[in-house]
């Protein structure tokens, strides 16, 4: 009888033992797995055809400029409306026929994948300011069922959405500002809350629109 009460205690206290050390073994791995992070992109640090040659040395501090430009409703956005917001920004004009309409489908379902989270916007500019004003980006918006709360189409002066594309956003090869030349890409980048360039993406790649999906969400818990 004392022998089957010691083993049955014994039994116990093994179990005791295996459950707390795989539960302090666990602990500790959760402590010291390092935390997964995004790099943060400097002009010197990114393909230097990206890069306008006047920023090409900067390799610390880089952030997207401040801009004023005017959404699909005729309301001025400026970086104010982005303060505190992940964002997603790409460029594009409503006459594209290859890559846009890609783009655009892709940005939708970003959109729709996150719209009851407050913290994600998205930004398109077009590269066709002259044509593409305010009541042609609102036909557009309307027809790609844009979220006017989350998602802004930008139009305004070419100049400032040029340098915007090559000078902050590092998204299109660098060449010497002309009158009518043009931004074509399909990068996505996605924008902390800093401003800074946490991530280059294929707008047009459905592998890498998920790839964009994860790590907005391993953005976010920087910021837990």
């Amino acid at each position: 009888m004392t022998l089957k009460l010691f083993r049955k205690r014994d039994f116990i206290s093994i179990g005791f033992i295996l459950v707390f050390s795989t539960a302090t073994i666990s602990l500790f791995y959760t402590i010291l797995k390092p935390v997964e992070t995004l790099p943060i992109y400097q002009p010197a640090e990114v393909n230097e055809k990206l890069v306008d040659s006047s920023i090409i040395h900067v390799s610390k501090y880089h952030k997207i400029s401040d801009f004023t430009l005017t959404n699909q409703n005729g309301e001025k956005i400026t970086q104010e409306n982005y303060n505190d917001k992940i964002y997603v920004a790409d460029f594009f004009f409503t006459t594209c026929q290859d890559i846009c309409p890609i783009m655009t489908k892709n940005m939708y379902m970003l959109q729709q994948e996150l719209k009851n989270d407050k913290e994600i916007l998205f930004l398109s500019h077009t590269v066709i300011p002259e044509i593409d004003n305010v009541e042609r980006l609102k036909e557009y918006a309307v027809v790609n069922n844009v979220d006017d709360s989350k998602w802004n189409l930008v139009t305004g002066d070419k100049r400032q959405i040029y340098e915007l594309a090559r000078k902050s956003y590092l998204a299109v090869e660098d060449s010497e500002f002309e009158k009518y030349d043009m931004i074509h890409t399909e990068n996505f980048m996605l924008i902390d809350k800093e401003k800074q360039i946490r991530g280059f993406y294929d707008g047009t790649n459905d592998k890498e629109i998920e790839k964009l999906l994860s790590d907005i969400q391993i953005l976010k818990k920087q910021y837990l």
